[in-house]
Order: C-alpha cells, then sequence, then structure tokens
C-alpha cells in the first residue's frame, strides 16, 4: 500500500492542528507554513476532513480550523480513509460479500490478504491524533524546530 501525498500531508497538517489546537482556531496559514504545504493544496485537504466529520472551520477574525471531536477519538485510520478512501493494499473479490470470486472457497491467497488487510486496518486504527500531537510537542520540546517539514 503506498498513500498519495493527499494522506501523507493531510496527516501531517492534523497532527499539526491536534499539537498547536489551545482556545482559538488553528489558522490555515499556520498550518501551511509550518509544514510546507501550499495553503490551495491544505485547503483541498480540509475541505475532504471536514467533509468527513473531523475538522471545523471557523470563520471570521480568529478563524480557522478546530477538531470537530477530541484528537483521542481520532485514529490515524480515520484521516487515510478521508483522505484515501480504501486502505486495502490487495483487493480481492473473494474477500467481497457480493460479486464474489468462484474459486473463493479453494483459494488460500486470498487469506493471505485479508491478513494483511486486516494488518493494515488495525494499526491505523490503534493510533490516535492525540499520541502524535503528544510526540510532536515533544520532540519540540526536546530541541527540534517548531516548523515540522518532512519529506512524507
Amino acid at each position: 500500500m503506498k498513500l498519495s501525498t493527499k494522506g501523507r500531508y493531510g496527516l501531517r497538517a492534523l497532527i499539526d492542528l491536534a499539537a498547536n489546537e489551545s482556545a482559538e482556531a488553528v489558522s490555515m496559514q499556520s498550518i501551511a507554513r509550518r509544514q510546507n504545504i501550499s495553503e490551495s493544496y491544505l485547503e483541498q485537504l480540509m475541505r475532504l476532513m471536514r467533509k468527513a466529520g473531523l475538522v471545523v472551520s471557523i470563520r471570521g477574525a480568529g478563524g480557522g480550523y478546530r477538531l470537530a471531536r477530541p484528537a483521542g477519538e481520532i485514529s490515524v485510520g480515520d484521516i487515510l480513509r478521508a483522505l484515501e478512501g480504501s486502505l486495502e493494499a490487495v483487493t480481492c473479490p473473494g474477500n467481497q460479500e457480493e460479486n464474489g470470486c468462484e474459486g473463493a472457497d479453494f483459494c488460500v491467497t486470498r487469506y493471505v490478504w485479508q491478513r494483511i488487510n486486516d494488518s493494515i486496518t488495525q494499526a491505523v486504527d490503534n493510533i490516535m491524533l492525540d499520541q502524535l500531537a503528544d510526540e510532536s510537542r515533544r520532540l519540540q520540546e526536546k530541541g527540534g524546530s517548531a516548523n515540522i517539514i518532512c519529506n512524507n
């Protein structure tokens, strides 16, 4: 499975939002600057995440974005699915409930694909945004730059 820039940049943006959230909304400009993401691309990502119920936008002076629910209730899987769609590494018709594969009952490899997909789902659904935000703040306190510019 390979994530697109939508998934990678969107995850970075939400970690930044969670790590920098306070009483006020976090501006898109500040996230874009810290993460080295163009504002127009970040706007597209935030629109998708708003539609998925992960963030809310605040208009006006002091406006920006806030998480729609606590960071401890948002998983990496929630974010990636909002931006990427399905996270399946392999789509096997034998593992689909409808219009499955004729040979599914005798296909050994379908169990391999299902286990890989299940492992990915379990991994991304068990990493919560608050954990990543805490780690981001810890690294910043340790002497890391407040501008988390990453190539991923």
